[in-house]
């Protein structure tokens, strides 16, 4: 890679970082808003919010959630979290699926045609190599599969080191169908009901 090249790349790494710092803090004044409005403490607010944008509303967060799997720098535990909490549970699990899908489709096909260089554009050297080292184990596959199955694991970062392998865009999303609605459903589950157990634990 020429200098320039280098050069050039190293600022879109910059770029890349700083907008995820901003997607952190963006994402945390939009959940003080949508609280100090009542949304996320007012079931008829919810209710209401829902009722008023039928049709936009959920296609503008499948892609939110197309987005923040593809550009992953987005905190996707609240998207998620915030799917549930504003259309209910079913079809707030239908809405994170299809939107974590596609985005995972997405970002596994484009890995597998810029290869590591997209991945680097989001992950520190350190972290991927951490991640690519386990290719070379037996059971990789295996391993994967545990991981999209959990609701705590790196799930974007391993789809972009999944897709360096020979594992097929079929295999790999017939992976995703079936794991990621329990992933999808044990994290929000964690993250919606887990402050009332522990305040329940500690009182």
């Amino acid at each position: 890679m020429s200098t320039r090249r280098t050069l050039h790349y190293s600022l879109w790494q910059r770029i890349i970082q700083v907008l995820g710092i901003l997607a952190l803090i963006a994402s945390f004044i939009a959940i003080i808003w949508l609280y100090k409005l009542g949304i996320l403490n007012d079931q008829n607010a919810l209710k209401d919010l829902v009722k008023t944008y039928k049709v936009i509303g959920p296609l503008i967060f499948i892609g939110v959630q197309i987005l923040q799997v593809v550009f992953p720098v987005i905190p996707g535990g609240i998207t998620t979290v915030a799917g549930f909490l504003i259309f209910g549970l079913w079809q707030g699990f239908l809405f994170n699926y299809i939107g974590i899908l596609i985005g995972s489709g997405i970002l596994f096909l484009l890995v597998k045609h810029f290869g590591r260089k997209f991945i680097l554009l989001f992950l520190k050297e350190d972290t991927f190599y951490k991640y690519e080292r386990k290719l070379e184990s037996k059971g990789y596959e295996r391993f994967f599969i545990l991981c999209m199955l959990s609701p705590i694991s790196p799930a974007d970062a391993l789809v972009m080191v999944t897709a360096l392998t020979n594992m097929s865009f079929k295999r790999f999303m017939v992976i995703q169908i079936i794991c990621k609605p329990v992933s999808i459903i044990a994290y929000s589950y964690v993250w919606i009901y887990g402050a009332d157990f522990l305040n329940k634990l500690f009182h």
